[in-house]
């Protein structure tokens, strides 16, 4: 006859203590693991600070910010500061903070801001801070040198006015008043860009542009043009000019006033480059950009128009 040996209930314990170490080991490996990963921060990439990343603000006048953010897991707050600056000294109390809520649980985003120097904010050189604080509990900390000036003690203060568009000859806008409630162009016709830089001296360049809306692309300074996407209407460019001079898109070109306008249509840009790929004429939204640069100082201005293209 054959017996089986069972085993007793001594061994039974020993095996369900083995197994419980076995499986606790494997809950532990696993929780130290968890913990040792590590806890990612976030990034920014194409900050600008100041337009074309100058590092200057004009007291009352418009700055500019832009960073491309990846939170390390989700933003938490964005914020700003200007703050006062050791061993600098200044005629009153000053500092401006602001906080960017509307960012908050975005994973990754563009940082796009423009606000007013305020009025009463000191000259002098300032930290700027950007933090972005992250839900991980991680922070971005980028800290730069800031300089506030008040225009009136600038060398240039570029303003850009009287600025018209007109269609074959025909003025259909003008320094913020529209002839027409929209702006619209059909194939053949003259586009007539004209605008003024005024308070400049020394050495800069002027470009009036068409680009697509659709391209989603907004250059804000000459640094940041690039010409596979912009149709050129005119350039201008001056050297060595006097305090309190100007300069426009209309040249005199072989005795000749002109070089300011553009045919709808046309195969090439004022530049000579085809108008193909992100160039090529179509019908639909742009914008009609002035973009000027006073190379001598580092201030660059722009403005911006929308017209529509029926092509």
């Amino acid at each position: 006859m054959n017996t089986i040996n069972k085993p007793n209930s001594n061994m039974k314990k020993v095996q369900l203590f083995l197994l419980f170490l076995t499986v606790s080991a494997g809950f532990t490996a696993c929780s130290n693991y968890d913990n040792d990963k590590p806890v990612l921060k976030p990034t920014a990439t194409a900050v600008e600070i100041g337009t074309a990343n100058n590092k200057r603000a004009l007291i009352g006048r418009d700055f500019h910010f832009n960073a491309d953010v990846v939170a390390g897991d989700k933003i938490a707050d964005v914020q700003l500061k200007i703050l006062p600056k050791k061993g600098e000294t200044y005629t009153k109390d000053w500092r401006f903070e602001v906080s960017w809520i509307e960012y908050k649980g975005a994973k990754n985003t563009n940082v796009h801001k423009h606000f007013n120097i305020p009025a009463d904010a000191p000259e002098g050189k300032f930290d700027f801070y950007f933090i972005v604080l992250d839900e991980n509990g991680s922070q971005l900390e980028i800290k730069e040198e800031l300089t506030i000036t008040d225009p009136a003690n600038m060398p240039a203060d570029p303003l850009i006015g009287r600025d018209m568009l007109s269609r074959n000859d025909d003025i259909i806008y003008y320094m913020n008043t529209w002839v027409e409630p929209e702006l619209i162009f059909k194939k053949n016709d003259i586009i007539t860009a004209h605008a003024q830089v005024s308070q400049i001296m020394g050495d800069g360049i002027l470009y009036s542009v068409l680009i697509k809306k659709s391209l989603n692309y907004h250059p804000e300074s000459i640094d940041n043009l690039d010409f596979k996407k912009v149709i050129v209407i005119s350039k201008a460019e001056h050297k060595g000019l006097p305090a309190a001079s100007k300069i426009a898109t209309l040249q005199k070109i072989n005795d000749v006033w002109g070089g300011e306008s553009i045919v709808v249509g046309a195969d090439k840009d004022a530049e000579g480059n085809p108008t193909t790929a992100d160039k090529s004429w179509q019908s639909g939204q742009y914008n009609w950009v002035v973009l000027y640069k006073n190379t001598s100082y580092n201030l660059s201005v722009y403005k911006s128009m929308p017209i529509t293209i029926n092509f």
